[in-house]
């Protein structure tokens, strides 16, 4: 995996892409939270980040990890209600995961400890209409398809963010269970879920970003191919 210095590079590139990104969706995650929450999410998103991108020149002399975590607390301290635990808490305690670099190992850990925290801190499941639901078929096409399918981590992340993309619209159907939606009962039907969209705004600017520095395809749908016999743990 590349040297510190380039995963600095390439970590603050995408957190500006990021913030580019959802400042330019700001008005579409208000309009989606507005059918069926506070009407708030689009700039507390963006007030968030671009919280953060005023850091970017404190991330210069930054680890990776910290960065990350410097990202979370930063979310923290500038995103009310529900988002700025959901983001930056669970950035911030997946981001020791990162201590030893990134590398294909790290960022499936990374992944998979983001995903236990946000689903801890909002007491959410698959299905209950958040942002889980985008980021559980992601966090484990993107760990299956590494450990068990061998793909190279961006054409593994390129399968996560098409997973995700199929999550967001996996929440427009159901009926939310957490949040301020779920107060609308069978009204909530027929809504894409906010924190879900933002979520995967927030992956494909990274896969954006990560084009730029890894080798890989993206060119590919989050497909099984077969079923695996083992756990790719088990594997090991």
């Amino acid at each position: 995996m590349a040297d510190e210095s380039v995963q600095r590079e390439a970590l603050i590139a995408a957190i500006e892409n990021v913030a580019a990104r959802i400042e330019a969706e700001k008005s579409t995650l208000t309009d989606l939270d507005s059918a069926i929450g506070d009407a708030d999410h689009g700039n507390n998103m963006h007030r968030g980040f671009e919280a953060v991108v005023e850091k970017v020149d404190e991330f210069e002399e930054m680890s990776p990890a910290d960065i990350v975590k410097t990202v979370g607390t930063t979310i923290i301290g500038n995103v009310g209600g529900a988002s700025g635990p959901l983001y930056g808490g669970s950035l911030m305690s997946a981001s020791q995961e990162l201590e030893d670099g990134i590398t294909a190992e790290t960022s499936i850990a990374f992944a998979e400890a983001y995903l236990e925290k946000v689903k801890d801190r909002g007491d959410a499941h698959l299905g209950a209409k958040t942002m889980v639901d985008a980021l559980t078929p992601a966090v484990h096409t993107y760990k299956k398809s590494i450990e068990h399918d061998d793909l190279p981590p961006l054409t593994a992340f390129a399968k996560a963010v098409d997973a995700a993309e199929r999550g967001v619209e996996f929440t427009v159907p159901i009926r939310a269970a957490k949040g301020r939606a779920s107060f609308l009962g069978w009204r909530s039907v027929g809504h894409q879920d906010p924190g879900a969209t933002s979520t995967l705004f927030i992956m494909q600017e990274i896969l954006k970003t990560a084009e730029e520095y890894l080798d890989g395809e993206t060119d590919a749908e989050a497909v099984a191919e077969s079923v695996p016999d083992e756990d790719p743990e088990e594997a090991k």
